[in-house]
């Protein structure tokens, strides 16, 4: 794939037609949805897990035998977070990736496992990386405690470091964490900066709430920042957790248990013996799915087994965490289009400046290479700063409609922050008024700025306008009588959303596909909307 990029330093050709949009849904969204262990503010959390089997379905329509943890039938979680999303969020008996477990800094967490996987299968474990564990019950294993054929082990750590964590299987690991027994723990920090809880921007603080209220939009976020530390705020979150499966592995498993069912657990002759190498993985996931299923709802009833999304969007001028584990074999190196990833902390531990610990020293990653195992947060962050044209698409002396008429007041950053109930809000006021042809005549940008793609040659699809300016008025400022900068589809997008479709996927390309057929794997898009679209995550 192409790795033109538009920074908020640069100028870049316009990259946000998305070339695989018919494939997508038209609304479905992602936040960081999960299963408390009881209250975020009490001393202890307390998670009963199951380890299963079940399948999962691929957009070639297989159906991929597979192993995943879920809650224990016998178990309802304490909570449900975030908040908003309570009424939503299911916890299967089995899933992959595992239930999101979400607990609060210093809390004690308790970890329950029951073994329901096939007699055959044998034990099975999990491991907390980054954690001080205590396990008891069970029998022994190679790296801790393990769970013996429908027996019990239990798992107590205290949360000590907030961020992201990954979890995964202890036992066999090069077989079962491919077959899905992995998961995520976020940890909430104890405390909240006062600036994060005011809202962002700092040059205008409760800009981003105020913005936020006006619109009626629902805070989906787990906290109001990442860490304890007052350069962790955020505005919207989305975790992202990257695996592969070589079907054959599965399939081998499939057959072996399919021929040892009935057997006792831990006689002779009733063990696996599946060859996991040499390794060819056929498809390539995002939370347990793949393009373009992963566009589809959390909790969609298509993929009972797989009920956790991959579909990110923002406004303009908002901080996006970026939650990222690296679940499966291979390292990912992942790409998201329209700006850098800035790297806040990696498996819990902030990056901070030697010098000045209130400065971060985390690098600008234009691939967020995801190691197996390891986890890392990051912030990316759009604004249209760098385009060169008013993304409003504001003209001098146009009052034809509402938000050709808001003014652009810059702060002390540039930005128009004093206004949180305008449509343009957070727009990078040098470019106020700039229009992207000053003398219209088609789809070539005569007198510049800049040139659009032939739309002739591009695939449109839902949430691209055809038009390269946001809002409501998109469509009108687009088609007018002096310019001709639309396509034909924009009638296919939902109502009011004249937003651009960023591709965030995998650089190596066979990674985007599935079953080496292209559109598929590690691609999914990041959709930014002007503010008047207000984001709904429990779609």
């Amino acid at each position: 794939m192409s790795a033109t990029k538009m920074t908020t330093n640069s100028i870049a050709r316009l990259v946000v037609v998305p070339v695989l949009a018919l494939f997508l849904p038209v609304s479905a969204h992602a936040a960081v949805p999960g299963i408390t262990g009881g209250s975020l503010t009490t001393a202890t959390a307390t998670f009963n897990l199951t380890a299963q089997d079940a399948f999962l379905n691929q957009p070639d329509g297989n159906a991929v035998y597979s192993w995943g943890y879920g809650c224990d039938p016998n178990y309802s979680p304490a909570g449900f977070a975030p908040a908003a999303l309570a009424s939503v969020i299911a916890c299967p008996s089995m899933q992959v990736p595992g239930p999101t477990l979400i607990v609060t800094e210093g809390q004690t967490v308790t970890v329950n496992l029951l073994n329901g996987l096939p007699a055959s299968a044998g034990n099975t474990s999990i491991l907390f990386p980054g954690f001080n564990v205590t396990a008891t019950g069970g029998v022994t294993g190679l790296l801790t405690q393990e769970a013996a054929h429908s027996g019990n082990v239990t798992y107590t750590f205290v949360a000590s470091s907030p961020g992201t964590h990954a979890y995964y299987s202890g036992t066999q690991g090069d077989l079962q964490i491919e077959m899905g027994l992995y998961g995520a723990v976020v940890v909430l920090p104890s405390s909240v900066p006062a600036v994060c809880s005011a809202g962002l921007p700092v040059t205008n603080p409760g800009g981003n709430k105020a913005a936020q209220a006006f619109w009626k939009e629902t805070d989906f976020r787990l906290a109001a920042a990442a860490f304890d530390h007052d350069r962790s705020c955020y505005d919207r979150e989305y975790l992202f957790q990257w695996a592969e499966m070589d079907p054959r592995i599965h399939n081998a498993a499939l057959a072996q248990v399919s021929a040892l069912t009935g057997c006792t657990a831990g006689a002779v002759g009733c063990s696996l013996n599946v060859p996991t190498e040499p390794y060819h993985p056929a498809y390539f996931l995002i939370n347990g799915r793949s393009m373009p299923d992963l566009m589809d709802a959390n909790f969609a009833a298509e993929y009972p087994h797989q009920p956790y999304n991959a579909n990110p969007h923002m406004h303009p001028g908002e901080l996006t965490l970026v939650r990222a584990i690296g679940q499966g074999r291979w390292q990912h190196p992942f790409h998201e289009h329209a700006n850098h990833v800035r790297i806040l902390a990696r498996d819990g531990n902030m990056i901070l400046s030697q010098s000045r610990s209130e400065d971060l020293a985390g690098i600008l990653m234009f691939n967020t290479d995801t190691t197996p195992g390891e986890a890392f947060d990051g912030i990316f962050y759009f604004t249209g700063r760098g385009l060169n044209w008013d993304p409003y698409g504001h003209h001098p002396g146009d009052t034809s409609d509402l938000s050709a008429s808001l003014p652009c007041t810059p702060d002390a950053n540039g930005y128009n922050t004093g206004a949180p109930a305008a449509i343009n809000y957070f727009e990078w006021c040098q470019d106020h008024n700039k229009p992207l042809e000053v003398a219209p005549f088609g789809d070539v940008g005569a007198g510049g700025p800049a040139t659009l793609p032939n739309p002739n040659i591009l695939t449109n699809g839902a949430w691209y306008g055809g038009t390269p300016y946001l809002g409501p008025d998109a469509t009108t400022r687009a088609s007018g009588p002096t310019d001709n900068l639309q396509p034909s589809n924009t009638q296919a997008n939902p109502t009011n959303e004249r937003g651009w479709a960023y591709m965030w996927h995998s650089h190596n390309e066979r990674e985007i596909t599935t079953n080496n057929v292209f559109p598929g794997g590690m691609l999914m898009m990041m959709l930014v909307d002007s503010r008047e679209f207000v984001i709904d995550e429990t779609n």
